[in-house]
């Protein structure tokens, strides 16, 4: 049930444009990895016991997961449970009726995720990036969490065990007769089972999943258009040569 109400409050931060945290915090860019095999396949890992409780990736099959270096036997042996194949789609194992009774309503898709949140500030890996990076306690939210990338979240942080616990550092100006926060950095107060570069690293790895999750043939679309400009390239040069060769005795 506590597994079930984390995936669900997730929903909430991830469903909703990014809010600006005092006059608003820039966001990070998130590390290039669709093309990094050995982070997909963390990214992955991450995903399945921390995102796949409640939330669903329906447009994705357990069996592409080949496409990012795992064999058949991996993904049975370290991603399935209970009695789901390889070759089903990736469904949350909550009931909707009972997460519509409980939460009043199904907890998101997040197969599109990382395209979908793209905005002024970024891409969408960027946003889930700085957003997956920026949670600290705040005991005065009912859930003791609260987020600088949308403040007032209503999504515990899923992997304070990973992170541990931080506390934002603010400065204080004044601007245009206003005083205003402006975000200087952290302050650990607990720590995770994780250092803060390893927590970095395993959030790239997440969102560098779920951007991949979002367009598995995202590279290879990107090889075949660069081939392709270069086939026009050339193309266009042996046109245009062409051209003047019929056209050189006339004037």
């Amino acid at each position: 049930m506590k597994k079930l109400a984390l995936g669900f409050v997730m929903a909430l931060g991830l469903v909703t444009g990014a809010q600006a945290a005092g006059g608003g915090i820039s966001w990070d860019k998130a590390p290039a990895k669709t093309n990094d095999l050995a982070a997909l396949q963390n990214g992955a890992k991450l995903f399945v016991n921390y995102c796949l409780n409640c939330h669903s990736a329906a447009f994705m099959r357990y069996n592409r997961l080949k496409d990012i270096g795992l064999t058949e036997q991996q993904i049975k042996d370290n991603l399935l449970f209970t009695t789901i194949k390889v070759g089903d789609t990736m469904k949350a194992a909550i009931d909707p009726l009972q997460a519509k009774e409980w939460f009043g309503k199904n907890p998101p898709d997040l197969t599109l995720v990382a395209r979908s949140r793209s905005g002024h500030g970024g891409t969408g890996a960027d946003y889930l990036y700085t957003y997956m990076r920026t949670y600290y306690r705040d005991e005065t939210k009912p859930t003791g969490w609260n987020n600088l990338a949308y403040p007032n979240v209503g999504m515990p942080n899923p992997l304070w065990e990973l992170q541990g616990e931080r506390e934002p550092i603010f400065e204080e100006k004044e601007e245009h007769g206003h005083k205003v926060q402006i975000f200087k950095g952290w302050k650990q107060t607990k720590p995770g089972t994780m250092t803060p570069l390893q927590y970095d690293q395993a959030i790239g790895d997440l969102v560098g999943y779920m951007q991949w999750m979002a367009e598995p043939a995202q590279n290879s679309r990107v090889r075949i258009g660069v081939w392709v400009l270069l086939f026009l390239s050339v193309f266009s040069f042996i046109a245009w040569r062409l051209n003047a060769a019929y056209w050189k005795d006339i004037k």
